[in-house]
């Protein structure tokens, strides 16, 4: 497994109190040092602005990029500027970048993304839900625009609905959007019509779920969505905020069911893209369950 990270990552300060801590991230590193001492460790690079245009607006990129600041500067209620927050979005985004290089080149086929922030809710023209850039939007534009890929699936199973890798990959019939998440719940989008170019599945599940649930939605609906595409490569926004002790949410899940989940879409991957797959942190904002959860995944992703 290859798996990239930076020390800029932790320069993003989000302020006392705010879930989407660097704690996080130590957390993670730490976890995924000492479950997978083999693992090959690489510093992402940082993206080119011309990276992140392919899938959001000047303005966005210059906002984050070029706005001067001293202390905290708030994008919306949740989401923060600090000094060293730009250079954070930067090398979390090339690190999708460089490991989908790395792994179509056949160095590896597993790379995992332990960077922050997180990306999934923003959106082509806003930053918004903790996120900056969305980096796994980066990854799958750069796959189809740079490597030729036809068919890139990106399967998200954060808690919360990624409605920004939606919105942005709606009309791109090469790019395959599939979620599982709570529902009511921030940002009230995934609806199950809403399909894109049939290119978009949502399987939205109550509050309180449980594992059960959780496994029967990927069985029936999102799974043979999946395999019906047969990806080219495929990418994981891989959020942890489902499991039972996570404080924002209450989907009530256990780290075992990420590692079925994360079996069987290596079992996928094995079918379909040659066992291309990209893993980019998302969510999770309890210490305990992140350490156990992001370890179950990475098992059951084969690493």
């Amino acid at each position: 497994m290859l798996a990239y990270t930076h020390p800029a990552c932790m320069a993003h300060d989000t302020g006392p109190g705010h879930p989407e801590s660097p704690a996080r991230l130590e957390t993670v590193l730490q976890a995924v040092r000492a479950a997978f001492p083999d693992a090959q460790w690489r510093d992402a690079p940082a993206a080119s602005r011309d990276h992140l245009l392919r899938v959001h607006t000047r303005d966005l990129v210059a906002r984050v990029l070029d706005t001067p600041v001293e202390g905290l500067y708030r994008l919306d209620e949740d989401t923060v500027l600090s000094p060293g927050s730009a250079r954070a979005a930067l090398h979390a985004a090339g690190a999708a970048v460089a490991a989908v290089d790395a792994v179509l080149a056949g160095e590896d086929r597993l790379a995992f993304c332990a960077v922050r922030p997180p990306g999934h809710h923003a959106e082509a023209g806003r930053a918004m839900g903790f996120c900056l850039f969305n980096s796994v939007a980066v990854a799958a534009a750069h796959a189809v625009m740079e490597h030729g890929l036809r068919r890139v699936s990106i399967v998200d199973f954060d808690v919360h609905h990624g409605n920004g890798s939606q919105a942005i990959f709606q009309d791109e019939a090469r790019v395959q959007y599939l979620s599982s998440h709570q529902s009511p719940l921030f940002p009230d989008t995934g609806l199950a019509h809403e399909r894109g170019m049939n290119n978009i599945r949502n399987a939205p599940l109550p509050a309180g779920s449980g594992g059960e649930a959780f496994r029967a939605a990927w069985r029936e609906i999102l799974l043979p969505a999946l395999e019906a595409f047969r990806p080219e490569l495929l990418l994981v926004s891989a959020g942890f905020d489902g499991h039972r002790l996570d404080p924002l949410a209450d989907l009530e899940l256990e780290a075992d069911d990420y590692q079925w989940l994360c079996a069987e879409l290596a079992a996928a991957a094995g079918r379909h893209s040659q066992g291309r797959i990209v893993s980019l942190l998302e969510g999770g904002y309890s210490l305990g369950a992140l350490r156990s959860s992001v370890v179950a995944h990475l098992r059951g992703l084969g690493a």
